[in-house]
C-alpha cells in the first residue's frame, strides 16, 4: 500500500495561485529549520483592506507571523524600511526576521493577539484611559524620533487625490448622485480650505493610520502595525486618527482630554517648537478637526471603493460614523458649513438604507 504524501506547510492555507504557493513553501522550508518552526501550526491570522494577509506559525517557545503580500499589488520594501526606523526610534513594531522582497514574503516577530480596538471595546473608563495615554505617549515619541529621510511628502497633490475619493466613490458610485456646478463650486472651496490648513501645519513622520485597529496590546505597549505607508506631513493627522476612529467613537469630552495631553507633551518637544500651536490649544484643536475632516471624507470614499471595487462590503456599515464626524465639524466652523449641503442628502440616505454603527 502506498503511504499518503506528507502534509505540506501550506495545506491549511487557501492559495489562489499554485505557483505562489510553491514559492512560499520553498522560502519557508529553510526558515522552519532555522527558527524551529512547527509548520503544522500555520494558520490564518488576519487580513486587511489591502491585498496583504497574515499567517501565524508556532515554534516550541514562541509564535511568529508571516506576511503574504503578493506583487505587483503589494511591495514589502516600505514595510521593511519603516520597521527598521521604528526600532531605531525605540518603539515597538514587528521585527523583520527574514524577507523575500521579490516574492513579497516576510517572517515577523509576533506582537500578540489583542488589538487595541478589541481591548478598548471591552475596557472600563480607567483602563481605556491608560491604553489611550500609552498610545499618545508612543505617538509623541514617533513624531520626535522617527527619521524622515527619503519618505514621500504628504503634499497638496496627495491630499487632493485623497479628497477626490469622496465624490468618485461615495457620492457617485455608492449613492448615484451627480453634482452640478453649484455643488462642485462648494466642494472645490472646501477642498482648498482643508488642503491649506493641512499644509500650514508643522511636518513630522505620519503613520497615516494610527488607530486602535493598528495598535496591539503588548510589552512594551503599544505594538505598532500597518506602518508601511508612512509619509512626511501634518502633525495633527495621527492624533485625529486615534481620537476619531473608523470603528470606535468617543464623546467629545474624552477626545478633548486626550488631545490636550498630546498637545502638552508635543509642545515640550521640537515637534511644535516655535509654531503657534505651542501656545494656543484652540488653534491646534481647529487644525486637528479640519485635518480630521479631510481624512473622514477620504475614508468615506475608501470604504465605498472597498465595497464596490474590492468586494469588501462590510466596511460600508461604518459610513454613518464618518458622516457624523464630518457633519459635526462642518456645523462648528462657519467656513465649512456649506459642506452640509453636500453631506445631508447622502447621510440621510445612509440612515434609510439601515447602515448601523
Amino acid at each position: 500500500m502506498t503511504s499518503p504524501a506528507p502534509a505540506r506547510a501550506s495545506d491549511s492555507i487557501a492559495w489562489l495561485d499554485a505557483q505562489r504557493r510553491g514559492h512560499f513553501e520553498r522560502w519557508l522550508a529553510p526558515l522552519a529549520d532555522e527558527f524551529a518552526l512547527d509548520v503544522a501550526t500555520l494558520a490564518p491570522a488576519s487580513a486587511d483592506a489591502s491585498f496583504r494577509r497574515y499567517l501565524r506559525i508556532g515554534s516550541r517557545e514562541r509564535s511568529f507571523v508571516v506576511m503574504d503580500a503578493p506583487p505587483p499589488q503589494e511591495d514589502v520594501r516600505p514595510f521593511v524600511n519603516i520597521a527598521r526606523r521604528i526600532g531605531a526610534a525605540g518603539l515597538h513594531a514587528p521585527q523583520v526576521l527574514a524577507a523575500d522582497e521579490t516574492q513579497g514574503f516576510l517572517l515577523l516577530s509576533d506582537l500578540g493577539r489583542t488589538l487595541y480596538l478589541d481591548a478598548l471595546r471591552d475596557a472600563d473608563p480607567a483602563r481605556a484611559d491608560r491604553l489611550m495615554r500609552d498610545a499618545i505617549a508612543a505617538l509623541v515619541q514617533w513624531q520626535v524620533r522617527m527619521q524622515p529621510q527619503g519618505l514621500p511628502p504628504y503634499d497638496e497633490a496627495l491630499l487632493r487625490r485623497e479628497l477626490q475619493l469622496f465624490p468618485d466613490w461615495c457620492v457617485q458610485r455608492e449613492f448615484g448622485v451627480q453634482w452640478g456646478g453649484d455643488e462642485l463650486a462648494i466642494w472645490n472651496k472646501i477642498g482648498d480650505l482643508l488642503v491649506a490648513s493641512a499644509l500650514a501645519q508643522p511636518r513630522v513622520v505620519v503613520h497615516r493610520d494610527w488607530m486602535p485597529r493598528n495598535l496591539m496590546i503588548s510589552d512594551p505597549n503599544p505594538g505598532i502595525l500597518d506602518f508601511q505607508d508612512a509619509v512626511i506631513g501634518p502633525v495633527t493627522y495621527d492624533i485625529v486618527c486615534l481620537l476619531r476612529d473608523a470603528f470606535i467613537s468617543w464623546d467629545e469630552e474624552r477626545e478633548l482630554d486626550w488631545a490636550v495631553r498630546w498637545w502638552q507633551a508635543a509642545r515640550a518637544t521640537p515637534v511644535l517648537a516655535g509654531h503657534r500651536f505651542a501656545d494656543d490649544f484652540g488653534e491646534c484643536w481647529r487644525a486637528l478637526e479640519w485635518m480630521g475632516l479631510q481624512r473622514h471624507l477620504k475614508v468615506l470614499g475608501i470604504f465605498c471603493r472597498l465595497k464596490h471595487r474590492d468586494a469588501k462590503p462590510h466596511y460600508s456599515t461604518d459610513l454613518p460614523r464618518f458622516f457624523a464626524y464630518a457633519t459635526r465639524v462642518a456645523l462648528r466652523y462657519p467656513a465649512l458649513s456649506p459642506l452640509l449641503t453636500l453631506l445631508e442628502p447622502l447621510s440621510g440616505q445612509a440612515v434609510r438604507a439601515a447602515y448601523t454603527f
